[in-house]
């Protein structure tokens, strides 16, 4: 029976690692359903992880469906994981505070499988003392994070706050499924 796992992609540069996280998951016959904010989709469109997933992409918390189906709610009782790559501080920060007010922060607090965050953001923000504690909040919790490590960030800066690669990110996806 293949595993599954919900891709949660927020708004950041690092969106587009995300599409390889896709099809390198796709590959070892894990079925993947993408959760995008609003923000991810001003870096990306839906299609694309349509497309490489197979799945529709969940958008809209709200979106009218067929019949009626809380998508967070159907959602959170089949993923066997939740990877939130990248994962800007704006959703660590409505995590950690208990937010629920998208589809991607529903669908995490109405689950218990474990959660792996892989942060992406600029280095003054990602060490700012809010986003650290918010971090060692949801670790705390049992929240798992990947990353972030030092690299080219948006601004051009060297510095830490890069999303961690791809491959990184992925054995971590295997080791918590246990493949």
């Amino acid at each position: 029976m293949p595993k599954n796992v919900i891709l949660g992609v927020t708004g950041s540069i690092a969106a587009y690692k995300a599409l390889q996280i896709v099809t390198d998951l796709k590959k070892r016959n894990i079925d993947v359903v993408v959760i995008m904010t609003s923000a991810a989709q001003r870096f990306i469109t839906p299609l694309s992880f349509k497309s490489l997933s197979q799945n529709d992409v969940i958008t809209d918390l709200f979106a009218e469906n067929r019949a009626y189906d809380p998508i967070h709610i159907t959602l959170s009782n089949t993923e066997d994981l939740i990877v939130v790559a990248p994962a800007s501080a704006n959703v660590i920060g409505k995590i950690a505070a208990g937010i629920a007010d998208d589809a991607l922060t529903c669908t995490i607090m109405a689950s218990t499988a474990t959660k792996i965050l892989a942060p992406a953001m600029e280095e003054r923000m990602y060490n700012n003392p809010i986003v650290q504690e918010n971090i060692k909040k949801l670790e705390s919790l049992g929240y798992k994070f990947v990353g972030p490590v030092k690299g080219r960030l948006a601004s051009g800066r060297e510095e830490i706050g890069r999303m961690s690669d791809v491959e990184t990110v992925v054995k971590e996806i295997e080791k918590e499924l246990g493949i």
